[in-house]
C-alpha cells in the first residue's frame, strides 16, 4: 500500500512541477519579453519609449512591493487558492494589455493587474513546492522551478523579437492568457495545507512594507537615469545628491519601522504580516543573501551580454536570443542534474561552486572581448555561467524553505521573491551605471588624445554628453555625426574611439559582476553542509545558541 501511494505521488508530481515551473516562467517572462519591442509597442499605443519603460518599471515596482503581503494572503486563503486568484488577476491583466489602445490601459493591465497577480502567485509557488514534495525531492523541484524563471529571462527577447517581427507584440499577452487558463486548470491537482484560520492581514504592516520596498526598488530602478549617489548633470538634485540614494535610504528607514512595528505586534500577541524572528534565522538569512547575489549576477549578465551582441555587433533580437540559448541549456542541466545525480551533496559546496563558475565565466568573457571579435566569444562563458546559475538554483530554494516549518513557507516565499527582485533591480542598475561611467570616461579620453578629432569638437562633446555617453552602435553614431555635419576622417576617428570605449565599458561592467561573484563566495560560507532531507527537523526561526543535551 505504501508503494502504491508513493508511486501515485510520483505520478502526480510531474504535472504539479510542470504547472509551477510554467507559472514561474510566465511571471519572469514579463520582465524581459518586451524589452526588444519597446519602440513598436510605443507606436501602437500612441505613447513614447519613456512611457513603455515606465510601464515595465511599474510592473516590477508593484510586484516587488506586494511580495510580502502576497505571502501572507497565501496563509489566510490557502496557498492553492491564492495561486488561483493570482492567476485570475494576472490573466485579466494579460487580456487588458493585449487589447490596450493607449498607455493608460497598458498601465492598468500590465503594470497594475499583472503586478498584483505576480505578487500572489510567486510566494505561493514556493509554498506549494513545500506542500507537494517531500524534503528529499525539494532540491530538484525548486531547481526546475528556478531554472524555468532564469530561462524565461534568456528566451524572453527571442520570443518578443519573433512575435513582434512576424506577428504582433499583442500575441505575447494573448498567449499568456491562454497559458494562465491551462495553469489554473492543472492547479486543481496540487496538494495544499489548510489555511490558517487565525491568520489576519496587518493593515499597518502591509502599508509599511509596501511603501518601504516600493521606495527602495524605485530608487534603484531610477539610478541609471538620475545617478545613484551623485546626480547626473540634467537629473534632479536633492540636497546635492541624486534622488535615487534618498529614495533607497527612505525605503530602508520605512522597512526598519516595519520590522519594529511587527516586533511590537508580536509582543502584544497580535497578528503580523511577517514574523520578525525569521530574520534571526542564520540559515534563512544565508539562503536569502545568496539568492540576492544570484539574481544580481544573473540580471547584470543578461543586461550586458545582449548589449554587446545587439549594439556592438549589430545582431537582431532573434539572433541575440539564439546566442544566449547555450546558457539556458547548461542552466537546466545544472538545476535538474545536480539533485538527481548528487542528492547528498553539500548545499554550501554546490552554491560555492556555482558562484565560482559564474566568476570564471565572467572573467573569461572580460578576457575575450576585444575589437573585431564575433558573437561566438560569448558561447563558452555563457555555458559556464549557465551551469553556475543552475547549481545555485538546485539548492537555494530548498535551503530557505527548510530553514522554517512548512506552515511558514508562504512567508519565506514572500521574503525570497522580495530579495530576488531587489537583487535583479540592483544588478541591472549597477551594471548599467558602471557601463555608462566607463564608456564616458574612455570615450572622452580617446577623443582628447586623438589628433584626428579637433579640440573644439572634443570640448563640445564633453559639454553635451556630460550626463553620460549613450551606448550606441557604429551606424547610429555615424548617422548622428552626419546630422551634426561631422564627416570624413574626423567622423571615422570618433567612431573608432567609440568602438574602443564600448569594449572598455563592457569589460568594466563584467569585471564589477565578477567582483560581486567573489563576494558571494564568502557569503555562501554560512549555508548548511547537509541536505534538508538529512535533517530530522527544520531549523526554526531562532538558531539555538547552545547544543541540545544528548542524554
Amino acid at each position: 500500500m505504501t508503494t502504491t501511494t508513493a508511486g501515485s505521488a510520483r505520478t502526480a508530481a510531474g504535472p504539479v512541477l510542470l504547472t509551477l515551473a510554467s507559472a514561474q516562467f510566465l511571471m519572469t517572462l514579463d520582465s524581459s519579453v518586451m524589452n526588444v519591442s519597446i519602440a513598436t509597442v510605443a507606436h501602437d499605443v500612441g505613447t513614447t519609449v519613456t512611457g513603455i519603460q515606465t510601464a515595465i518599471t511599474l510592473y516590477t515596482l508593484v510586484m516587488a512591493s506586494l511580495m510580502i503581503t502576497g505571502g501572507k494572503i497565501g496563509q489566510i486563503l490557502g496557498r492553492k487558492r491564492a495561486f488561483a486568484l493570482g492567476c485570475a488577476i494576472y490573466g485579466v491583466g494579460s487580456f487588458t494589455t493585449a487589447l490596450a489602445q493607449n498607455l493608460t490601459w497598458l498601465l492598468i493591465g500590465w503594470s497594475l493587474l499583472e503586478g498584483i497577480g505576480a505578487a500572489l502567485i510567486m510566494p505561493a509557488i514556493v509554498a506549494l513546492v513545500a506542500s507537494n514534495f517531500g524534503r528529499p525531492d525539494r532540491p530538484r523541484a525548486y531547481g526546475l522551478v528556478a531554472a524555468a524563471g532564469a530561462i524565461a529571462v534568456a528566451v524572453g527577447p527571442l520570443i518578443g523579437g519573433l512575435l513582434t517581427t512576424y506577428a504582433s507584440w499583442r500575441w505575447v499577452f494573448a498567449g499568456e492568457m491562454v497559458v494562465v487558463l491551462a495553469i489554473v486548470t492543472q492547479a486543481r491537482k496540487m496538494s495544499d495545507q489548510p489555511p490558517d484560520p487565525s491568520a489576519r492581514l496587518d493593515p499597518v504592516g502591509t502599508v509599511l512594507s509596501a511603501a518601504g520596498l516600493g521606495l527602495a526598488v524605485f530608487g534603484i530602478l531610477r539610478a541609471g537615469e538620475w545617478g545613484f549617489v551623485n546626480p547626473k548633470p540634467e537629473a534632479p538634485s536633492w540636497i546635492g545628491l541624486s534622488p535615487a540614494i534618498w529614495l533607497v535610504l527612505a525605503g530602508g528607514v520605512v522597512l526598519r519601522l516595519f520590522v519594529g512595528w511587527e516586533r511590537r505586534r508580536v509582543d502584544a500577541g497580535g497578528q503580523v504580516l511577517l514574523d520578525p524572528a525569521l530574520l534571526g534565522n542564520l540559515r534563512l538569512r544565508s539562503g536569502l543573501t545568496s539568492f540576492f547575489f544570484q539574481y544580481l549576477l544573473q540580471a547584470g549578465l543578461f543586461f550586458v551580454v545582449p548589449l554587446f551582441l545587439s549594439v556592438a555587433l549589430g545582431l537582431s533580437a532573434i539572433e541575440t536570443g539564439l546566442r544566449i540559448m547555450p546558457l539556458s541549456v547548461t542552466l537546466l542541466l545544472g538545476a535538474v542534474g545536480i539533485p538527481r545525480f548528487y542528492p547528498n551533496a553539500s548545499p554550501r559546496r554546490v552554491v560555492q561552486i556555482g558562484f565560482l563558475l559564474l566568476f570564471v565565466g565572467l572573467v573569461s568573457l572580460v578576457a575575450s572581448l576585444e575589437i573585431g571579435v564575433g558573437p561566438e566569444v560569448v558561447t563558452w562563458p555563457l555555458l559556464l555561467a549557465g551551469l553556475g546559475i543552475g547549481a545555485l538554483a538546485s539548492q537555494l530554494g530548498a535551503v530557505t524553505v527548510s530553514a522554517v516549518s512548512d506552515e511558514q513557507s508562504p512567508e519565506v516565499g514572500g521574503l525570497q521573491n522580495t530579495v530576488t527582485n531587489l537583487g535583479a533591480s540592483m544588478g541591472t542598475a549597477l551594471a548599467g551605471a558602471v557601463l555608462i561611467s566607463a564608456l564616458t570616461s574612455s570615450f572622452f579620453t580617446g577623443i582628447q588624445d586623438n589628433p584626428d578629432v579637433p579640440a573644439d569638437l572634443a570640448a563640445q562633446a564633453e559639454t553635451e554628453l556630460a550626463s553620460g555617453v549613450p551606448f550606441v552602435s557604429n551606424d547610429q553614431l555615424e548617422s548622428g555625426l552626419r546630422d551634426a555635419g561631422v564627416e570624413g576622417s574626423t567622423a571615422q576617428a570618433v567612431i573608432d574611439d567609440n568602438e574602443h570605449a564600448r569594449i572598455d565599458a563592457l569589460r568594466a561592467a563584467l569585471a564589477m559582476l565578477a567582483v560581486a561573484a567573489l563576494l558571494a563566495l564568502f557569503v555562501a560560507r554560512s549555508l548548511p553542509t547537509r541536505q534538508p532531507a538529512e535533517d530530522a527537523e527544520p531549523a526554526y526561526a531562532a538558531e539555538p545558541t547552545e547544543p541540545e543535551p544528548t542524554g
